[in-house]
């Protein structure tokens, strides 16, 4: 399919209020219809971008699902991050002009193209737009924290509730089911997240199904008591004791 058959106009695009400003005028609109210069399809396996690459480009995802991975001084993967339709990804090439992570298709995906030249010019002109950017990278920001949080005071059930819940209510506000979904990571890419052992990701999983909590088959699952979830996802006060 040619570049010109893969354009997109944003102002008519379903996913708009999830990776663009709300609110536009008409002209806004119609600025914003240059942005995207293309979408771009990525099957499950190979990488959007690895560590190392020149910077062009913001990528939003328009369908399918992604990890963020950057590999440790000694040699190790380590998992930063998952990214769904209507998410921004390659925020990480801004500051140095080079990516500093790899961005892996979990499944068949499709990108939509929007350069960052193309953002800082049409953002002198459409403010709202400059402001969005600043809210999806302070958004990062408080992620980074949670995860910091996540990792440094919580408990394996603790951590893994707040995991599951985090990820439906993403999905929710795209439109999905908020009791059911299919986990497109691997249970050991969870624990290479949570900072987890393989065995105890399989342990707790196991766990909240003998306590009726969730419902696991394979990847499909169903979140049967999601009060009491969202209520583990929580630390108490002693899980640093």
């Amino acid at each position: 399919m040619s570049t010109e058959g893969l354009r997109i106009a944003c102002s008519n695009c379903n996913l708009r209020e999830l990776c663009l400003p709300v609110g536009l005028s008409a002209n806004e609109l119609t600025e914003l219809d240059a942005l995207v210069a293309n979408r771009r399809r990525i099957k499950k396996g190979p990488s959007l971008y690895t560590e190392g690459d020149t910077f062009t480009s913001l990528f939003a995802v328009r369908s399918g699902f992604f990890k963020t991975r950057v590999t440790t001084p000694d040699g190790r993967d380590q998992v930063t991050g998952f990214q769904m339709t209507g998410e921004i990804l390659g925020l990480d090439g801004i500051v140095n002009d080079k990516h500093s992570c790899d961005a892996v298709a979990l499944e068949d995906s499709e990108v939509c193209v929007m350069p960052f030249s193309r953002i800082e010019e049409i953002s002198r002109s459409v403010h709202s737009l400059q402001n969005h950017m600043h809210k999806i990278m302070s958004r990062e920001i408080v992620k980074d924290q949670s995860i910091m949080i996540l990792l440094g005071g919580m408990r394996a059930e603790e951590r893994l509730a707040a995991f599951l819940m985090n990820l439906i209510q993403r999905l929710s506000a795209r439109g999905f089911s908020k009791t059911e979904l299919v986990l497109r990571m691997t249970r050991e890419e969870i624990g290479n997240y949570l900072g987890m052992k393989l065995e105890t990701v399989s342990r707790t999983f196991s766990k909240f199904a003998d306590e009726g909590l969730i419902e696991v088959h394979q990847k499909h699952l169903l979140i049967k008591k999601p009060e009491e979830l969202k209520k583990l996802a929580v630390p108490s006060s002693d899980s640093c004791n």
